[in-house]
């Protein structure tokens, strides 16, 4: 992840435990009113039905390894990417899709994080799935 920057808006996932091992830079997980900056090389759990987001709190670039148990949630990015992303996507078309998936999201909540934190959004993450050239 870039510097300073928020990875996806306050969400919970319904079906799945997500974890983010740590690899490398400072690092923020924020529960919906408590936040932590685990360490390089530590895992970090994030329990279903458990509102959380992240981001990178540091001024360097961070790399964790995220890992969403059990398999199937990986679809949701793909599909995500397709309606133009969180903050872009038509919200009745957003809501659809978070329902398919079973993840309550609140795209509200990035404005609040953005200013709060002094964080940004809109970059795309390194790493990971590039939509195909079209």
């Amino acid at each position: 992840m870039f510097p300073r920057a928020l990875a996806a808006p306050l969400h919970r996932h319904t079906r799945e435990d997500e974890y983010s091992y740590v690899l490398k830079a400072a690092w923020v997980r924020c529960w919906a009113t408590t936040s932590s900056r685990p360490a390089p090389a530590n895992l970090v759990f994030k329990p279903r039905n458990q509102w959380h987001t992240f981001w990178n709190a540091g001024d360097e670039p961070c790399r964790i390894l995220e890992i969403i148990s059990p398999a199937g949630f990986e679809h949701f990015f793909h599909q995500l990417n397709d309606v133009g992303g969180a903050l872009n996507a038509d919200p009745e078309t957003l809501a659809q899709l978070n329902a398919r998936y079973g993840q309550q999201m609140r795209p509200d909540s990035v404005p609040e994080l953005l200013e709060r934190f002094g964080l940004q959004i809109g970059e795309q993450l390194a790493g990971g799935r590039r939509p195909p050239a079209r």
